[in-house]
């Protein structure tokens, strides 16, 4: 028997008494994986350490044009809240800058991009609920340019990111491209 709300989720947690267990992260704490000048992932909360409720990253994106293309994941929701600076989003429908305070959710199943062509560093969390590795995702990354096109599609696969070409994956579309189109439109 519940003593809950029938709109709050099951008891995860059923002592009686509280428990000593939350954990702290500093702000000037360094990147957990940082793959070239300029970009660093923060694992701030992992698939492990929330035992897989959430998992909770701080991406810094450098001046440089780069994202990812249009892609799904089906086991996840996604979401993108801007700290700071300027990222160019793709909710589906639509392209627009989203900047400093602006949030987006994409829920399973939900086709989106996201990539920087500001020409300026940006900062925003990204939240995956229900929790996944990503972190092996982030992180592999650097070696797919080495894989074969099979051991690519099944590296998307495995880590939940579905791609229109799956042999190419996230530089399926150039950021390069969207950047020089940027100089003849912005959409704030």
């Amino acid at each position: 028997m519940s003593f809950l709300s029938p709109d709050y989720p099951e008891i995860i947690y059923d002592g009686d008494e509280g428990e000593v267990n939350a954990s702290f992260r500093p702000a000037d704490a360094p990147a957990d994986y940082a793959p070239r000048p300029g970009t660093e992932f923060h694992y701030l909360s992992t698939r492990l350490s929330t035992n897989g409720l959430f998992g909770l990253y701080k991406n810094v994106m450098g001046p440089e044009p780069g994202g990812t293309s249009t892609h799904f994941h089906k086991t996840m929701s996604e979401s993108f809240y801007v700290l700071s600076g300027e990222i160019h989003v793709f909710d589906g429908e639509r392209w627009f800058d989203a900047s400093q305070g602006d949030y987006l959710y994409i829920p399973p199943g939900g086709v989106h991009s996201f990539g920087n062509i500001s020409g300026e560093p940006a900062e925003f969390l990204m939240l995956f609920a229900p929790g996944a590795a990503r972190e092996g995702y982030f992180e592999g990354l650097a070696t797919v340019g080495g894989m074969s096109d099979e051991e690519r599609a099944e590296f998307f696969r495995r880590h939940d990111s579905f791609f229109p070409d799956m042999t190419k994956g996230p530089a399926t579309e150039s950021w390069e491209d969207k950047a020089a189109l940027r100089r003849s439109f912005k959409t704030r």
